[in-house]
């Protein structure tokens, strides 16, 4: 069982001066979940190497038993020092594809052509495609062997406006995910904010929430079963 990991390779929030990036517990989640089932996962990022941690997920009050598990692994902290580039990446010998949220995908996922090329890779396939919080934003440009959008007519979830309200930043994202969900006709639901909340469509895997992260990535696995 092999899967591919896609994380965000930009670390600038709009124009606050402040950092961003993939949010810790949305990759440490799901990838202990991939790897607990003997998973063979593989990371890329636009850039290749070392992508940013928003450090607004790294502190406190945002500490996981998987963030725990991370910082004392260090194998994985290599793993994840040395992503390969997007660029190079094909759906050719992965069996599903996952992306970690963080608003960095906002900025360069949502608009990255080799994203869009491969997840519309995967789906035509018909490979699992994941995506938890912001990452949804990956689905605003991709489309169907149809020519709709990937998202039209589907049952998917992401980030709630409420939520994007709560942590103050609606006015600093280039758009809201549940708003370009909607646009895009996707048949989007959530639960209230900040619970886990999961939804599968098909093979097309969609999480809320930093809290529906380790749930997202099972939902990917029992696709794989």
């Amino acid at each position: 069982m092999k899967i591919l990991m896609i994380l965000t390779s930009h670390d600038e929030l709009g124009d606050t001066g402040k950092k961003t990036g993939f949010w810790l517990e949305e990759f440490a989640a799901p990838y202990y979940v991939f790897k607990d089932a003997g998973a063979d996962i593989t990371l890329a990022s636009p850039k290749g190497g070392q992508p940013p941690i928003d450090p607004s997920s790294d502190n406190a009050d945002t500490q996981t038993d998987d963030i725990r598990r991370f910082k004392g692994d260090l194998e994985t902290q290599e793993h994840l020092a040395n992503t390969l580039k997007l660029s190079d990446m094909t759906e050719e010998g992965f069996d599903a594809i996952f992306y970690p949220g963080g608003h960095g995908p906002l900025w360069d996922l949502a608009e990255d052509a080799d994203s869009i090329r491969l997840i519309e890779a995967f789906a035509a396939a018909d490979l699992p495609v994941g995506a938890v919080c912001h990452a949804p934003a990956i689905f605003r440009h991709t489309q169907g062997i149809d020519g709709n959008s990937l998202v039209f007519g589907r049952r998917v979830t992401g980030f709630t406006n409420t939520e994007e309200e709560a942590v103050g930043l609606t006015n600093v994202v280039p758009f809201l995910v549940e708003d370009m969900l909607k646009a895009n006709g996707g048949h989007y639901e959530k639960d209230v904010d900040w619970a886990s909340f999961v939804l599968r469509d098909d093979k097309l895997v969609t999480g809320q929430n930093p809290a529906s992260s380790a749930a997202a990535a099972q939902e990917i696995l029992a696709l794989l079963k």
